[in-house]
């Protein structure tokens, strides 16, 4: 009677083994994956903020001076930096698990001023200037 107890007591652990060594690689390759499709959404996010700029700078400069738009965006969390000092390129950088990474998007015409790094929502407006676009947030 012994023996059989000892024989369940066996089994038991190495079914309680099993799974705990099925259960850690799934758990590891939920977190990886979470953790990339996080910084993919942030880096898509960030893309499309930034085509958005891009598209409401062009308009309101073709449409003259003293044309403007005003935006609604939604900064994500991991922005590093906003660059609109290159003059015609609007760059965000953001912090992702690879490390850090530009996203920009190229425009035809000039864009100065400043965009938000902290997430939150913001509101962006965008003037037509004699030759340039200003971008502003509050």
């Amino acid at each position: 009677m012994r023996k059989k107890e000892a024989q369940i007591s066996v089994e038991y652990m190495m079914l309680i083994g099993f799974a705990t060594v099925i259960t850690i690689p799934l758990i590891i390759i939920y977190y990886t994956f979470t953790q990339e499709s996080g910084d993919e959404i942030n880096s898509v996010q960030i893309l499309q903020i930034a085509k958005k700029i891009v598209d409401a700078a062009e308009s309101v400069y073709y449409l003259g001076e003293p044309s403007q738009t005003t935006l609604r965006v939604n900064i994500p969390n991991n922005v590093v930096s906003a660059n609109l000092s290159t003059g015609k390129e609007v760059v965000f950088r953001i912090k992702t698990k690879a490390g850090e990474v530009d996203i920009g998007q190229s425009s035809s015409i000039n864009i100065s001023g400043s965009l938000p790094i902290n997430k939150s929502t913001y509101k962006i407006t965008v003037k037509a200037k004699s030759n340039y676009v200003e971008v502003s947030y509050s």
